[in-house]
């Protein structure tokens, strides 16, 4: 088997692992007032979120990102944690920027606030940084290595593409999406939103790198967001506009990402254990 170049022996380096644990509990505790407490955000949390939909869509983003950062912190190669990175500093610098161009709307005399004020002025810069340094250390594919078939890596880049796409109309043209959503927003929750489209970017990371071992975290990332989403698509259901066609091309959307990151997980996991028999 072909050594990596000296100095890329895909280490995932001590700062990654220790910026991955602390990000971990802001996610859980962001969690676990969005998604099970969406209608009490004015007390509980750094600003006044409505509907439940909106609050608990970015509560499912940050148990994923809980979920996320615990494998960072665990995981034993750089190459296979490195695309969730590149897409959270791209959401945190977003929100860092909704955050001042909205400052109004925040509380600003709750705890909360000052969590997530020292939260997105600091880890899009720790977050970017480790990408930088840890970057350095990835290995090129080797021959051997469990590839993702041509079709398969267009139809996660293009998702992906469509996510930002998505993510781009949500937060540089709020006004717009506030009148054509499917539940009401406000220009805030829209560029919120549009923050977490552009995790989409760890999607199109596919066109980069096609190993199996590249992708497979960032579809685990994916189901756990959509299952999440979706049940509170069902608790919302009452919040949403049934009479707008993009209701429902964005809950085919959710659905279609769901069935597909699962179909593909299972095939490409019962490929790559095959592959790894075959060594």
């Amino acid at each position: 088997m072909p050594q990596p170049a000296p100095g890329r022996d895909d280490a995932v380096l001590p700062a990654t692992r220790a910026l991955s644990a602390a990000i971990v509990p802001f996610l859980l505790v962001a969690f676990v007032v969005l998604y099970l407490f969406p209608d009490d955000t004015d007390r509980l949390f750094a600003w006044a979120i409505a509907p439940s939909m909106s609050a608990r869509t970015l509560g499912a983003v940050y148990l994923g990102g809980a979920y996320f950062f615990v494998r960072a912190f665990r995981a034993t190669s750089w190459h296979t944690v490195q695309a969730g990175f590149l897409s959270v500093a791209t959401f945190a610098s977003l929100m860092g920027v909704a955050t001042i161009v909205h400052w109004g709307r925040f509380n600003h005399d709750h705890v909360a606030f000052w969590l997530w004020a020292g939260l997105y002025f600091t880890t899009p810069f720790l977050v970017a940084g480790v990408w930088v340094a840890n970057q350095r250390r990835r290995p090129a594919p080797a021959p051997g290595d469990l590839l993702i078939a041509p079709a398969a890596r267009w139809v996660i880049g293009g998702a992906g593409l469509l996510a930002v796409a998505a993510g781009c109309f949500l937060f540089l043209l709020p006004a717009t999406a506030v009148d054509t959503w499917p539940w009401k927003l406000t220009p805030l929750t829209s560029r919120a939103l549009g923050a977490m489209f552009m995790l989409g970017l760890a999607g199109i990371g596919v066109f980069v790198d096609a190993r199996w071992t590249a992708t497979r975290l960032m579809l685990q990332v994916q189901i756990f967001m959509m299952v999440l989403i979706l049940a509170a698509a069902g608790l919302a259901s009452g919040e949403f506009d049934t009479s707008n066609p993009m209701t429902w091309l964005l809950l085919a959307g959710f659905a279609g990402a769901l069935v597909g990151a699962i179909s593909l997980s299972v095939t490409m996991d019962r490929r790559a254990a095959a592959h790894a028999s075959m060594e």
